[in-house]
């Protein structure tokens, strides 16, 4: 089903472009840029689907409450919430459009969610900021909690007044950037917003908690496997698990195994928000199975 769809969408002539980059490494700022570059027409970025400087559907992960409600926001978690944004980009003839995410899982579980192919070029927050200017875009979010939406000021003012901050008007010029904007240069207009969930601060979650989910999800999933050793590793992507456990004689081991990762993943994702990039589970034994 999920081939039939993607050749769907190439008979349709849809390309989907990603920048991927941590939160607050600047996307939003740069997201214009890239779509001059690519020619791209349409955006998705923290929910909204924005056109010519329109936001056409959606509905922006910066007027969430929680930083957690922000982030299944900017997923589309809610059903109705990536319905409606799907049904405009059918009636819409796009032909590129560009999908924004902190890692390259969030802009595929987005163009999935949103019934779009995998995304043809996946460009990283790197290849087109500096390292200066990166910096200093994560000091602006961490210091000041200001998060930029790439539409003018008119368009948040409307939908989202409680949360504008400021306006900044941006002349992109050549040479100025690592990314080149052609012969002519524009004036873009983006709006400055300071979110309810960035003023009361982020949740964390520490180790110890995801450990003890992953282990509850283990318990859960069959209470004959038995966790031996359990670490999580975080990096810019994400969080990955490395489980070892030891697994009753007589499992169908591939599906099994398979079926186990994919519940870690789900379980956890869908009541912390955050992205699990992988879990890795390593057999060290295979017991003999209890007498239920």
């Amino acid at each position: 089903m999920k081939i039939f769809t993607d050749l769907l969408h190439t008979f349709q002539g849809i390309t989907v472009y990603a920048l991927a980059g941590p939160s607050g490494t600047g996307k939003s700022f740069r997201a214009k840029l890239l779509a001059q570059k690519y020619n791209i027409e349409a955006i998705i970025d923290d929910g909204l689907l924005i056109q010519d400087d329109k936001i056409l559907a959606g509905r922006s992960a910066k007027r969430e409450k929680t930083y957690m409600g922000a982030v299944r926001a900017a997923l589309f978690d809610d059903k109705s919430h990536r319905d409606e944004v799907a049904k405009v980009l059918q009636k819409m003839k796009i032909k590129r459009i560009l999908i924004l995410g902190t890692s390259e899982k969030m802009v595929m579980k987005i163009a999935t969610r949103l019934q779009l192919p995998p995304p043809s070029k996946i460009i990283k927050i790197e290849d087109i900021a500096t390292k200066e200017e990166i910096e200093t875009a994560m000091r602006s979010r961490q210091v000041e909690g200001k998060h930029v939406i790439p539409v003018p000021a008119i368009e948040i003012k409307r939908d989202y007044p409680k949360i504008f901050y400021n306006a900044v008007r941006v002349f992109l010029k050549r040479g100025k950037s690592k990314v080149p904007v052609g012969g002519n240069s524009k004036v873009f207009e983006k709006s400055v917003v300071r979110p309810e969930f960035s003023k009361k601060g982020r949740i964390e979650i520490s180790e110890a908690a995801l450990t003890q989910m992953a282990m509850h999800c283990v318990v859960e999933y069959d209470p004959q496997i038995r966790v031996k050793k359990l670490s999580i590793k975080t990096d810019a992507q994400g969080y990955r698990f490395v489980i070892t456990i030891d697994i009753p004689f007589g499992t169908q081991l591939t599906g099994k195994i398979h079926n186990l990762q994919s519940y870690i993943i789900d379980n956890i994702e869908r009541y912390t928000g955050i992205l699990i990039e992988e879990v890795s589970i390593i057999i060290d034994k295979i017991t003999a199975q209890q007498n239920q």
